[in-house]
């Protein structure tokens, strides 16, 4: 089977991302796995590395890059998006306070989906809303899996500590109160891809008066079951 597709530099780019697969190479590896001379397996790995598809390991290896595994978590976003509706209506009306599905964009987050409370005072984040990834319980959520030179610029100006987010990776779930918005609390836990990559995060936000300033104590379960749905429906299709 010929496997050219007549772009000669995407078919060796490939090549390499090809041999990766199977685990890090050594450029001698690379070389023996592509067939491509040694100058050129180099200059692929380099501007691949550029672009985060290829990485290195501690021992200076090449390995597949973190971009890839962004690009297969956008891949699954319309399916996280398909099942997120009926399982976000479930959250709402168990908790009775309204629910929503967040992505990090860069340096914000963005409300990819919403189950509105009814009635009474509501805490309404219109989807297609963008946030900041400094505050609030679900930006603790997008941040505190991340590489650690990601985390530490997060970090940056955050209303959260590198402490925190600790607490957050031991217990699974996150909580803010007043954080983002005086008066408004919210409890978030995480969705996570096929390779175990937090991709999404599941919030319930309504007022301190309701939510209390232990949000997480009323709320974690019903947040961590949901995004536990969502991960196993990702995994179903991934």
């Amino acid at each position: 089977m010929d496997n050219s597709s007549g772009v000669g530099v995407l078919d060796k780019a490939a090549l390499v991302l090809s041999a990766l697969e199977s685990g890090p190479a050594t450029l001698a590896g690379l070389v023996g796995a592509t067939g491509l001379a040694r100058p050129t397996a180099h200059r692929l790995a380099v501007a691949l590395e550029h672009h985060r598809m290829v990485a290195r390991d501690m021992q200076g290896r090449f390995i597949l890059g973190p971009r890839l595994a962004e690009l297969a978590a956008a891949a699954g976003e319309d399916r996280l998006l398909a099942t997120a509706g009926p399982v976000l209506t479930h959250v709402r009306d168990i908790t009775g306070e309204s629910a929503q599905l967040y992505r990090r964009q860069g340096d914000m987050r963005i409300c990819v989906a919403a189950a509105e409370r009814l009635s009474g005072l509501r805490d309404t984040v219109p989807v297609g809303s963008t946030l900041t990834m400094k505050a609030g319980s679900s930006a603790q959520i997008l941040l505190a899996w991340e590489e650690p030179e990601r985390l530490h610029r997060g970090l940056q100006g955050a209303r959260f500590t590198a402490t925190a987010l600790s607490g957050v990776r031991r217990r699974g779930w996150a909580q803010s109160i007043g954080e983002r918005e005086p008066g408004v609390a919210s409890v978030s836990a995480p969705v996570r891809g096929p390779s175990n990559r937090v991709v999404a995060a599941v919030s319930v936000s309504g007022p301190i008066e309701r939510l209390t300033r232990h949000p997480g104590r009323m709320h974690a379960q019903a947040v961590i079951d949901a995004a536990g749905r969502l991960s196993e429906a990702l995994r179903r299709t991934g």
